[in-house]
């Protein structure tokens, strides 16, 4: 299993626990985090699963694809260094206990 850490814009905080494979996305969405809206259910169609990755964590992700910064781009949230959208990382033994926050645009 892995472990992530979301933290909401109030500084509320949920720790999940989900098995590798399952998306960022889907973790936050199965244990009913505030703030991952999903729209579009994970097809990188929108920006309602918009994160921002913590600095120590961003070189363990996948790299970014063309789509998904075109989606980041069109987002509510101001664009950071971190921005990613959950629904395109998966959860793998090496982000055990990743620290994802999520934007003011979506609490």
């Amino acid at each position: 299993m892995v472990k992530m850490k979301y933290i909401e814009f109030s500084g509320a905080e949920h720790v999940v626990e989900v098995k590798p494979g399952t998306s960022l996305m889907e973790a936050a969405r199965m244990n009913n985090v505030p703030g991952i809206l999903a729209d579009c259910g994970g097809a990188c169609a929108c920006a309602t699963c918009h994160v921002m990755v913590e600095p120590e964590w961003r070189d363990r992700i996948p790299a970014i694809s063309d789509e998904e910064e075109v989606m980041l781009e069109f987002g509510l949230e101001e664009r950071t260094e971190g921005s990613r959208l959950s629904c395109q990382i998966p959860a793998t033994e090496e982000l055990n206990l990743i620290v994802l926050r999520l934007p003011e645009s979506q609490t």
